[in-house]
């Protein structure tokens, strides 16, 4: 898989949608692993266990705690 068809399968988030998770709510029951919650204050991350990419929808902030 070449790095353009990563990010065009990457799961994009906004900011109502953090702290962000995987597995996420759209994903079927089958497929389930134990929740994993991801560091996006670089703007994307991959689950460890699944592979599924997840970004930051473009303009979106991650606010600290």
């Amino acid at each position: 898989m070449t790095a353009a068809t990563q990010q065009s399968t990457a799961i994009e988030l906004e900011g109502k949608d953090l702290p962000a998770y995987c597995p996420n709510p759209a994903m079927p029951v089958w497929s389930t692993h134990p929740r994993v919650f991801l560091d996006l204050s670089h703007g994307e991350a991959k689950c460890p266990y699944c592979g599924t990419a997840y970004r930051l929808k473009p303009g979106t902030v991650v606010h600290g705690h």
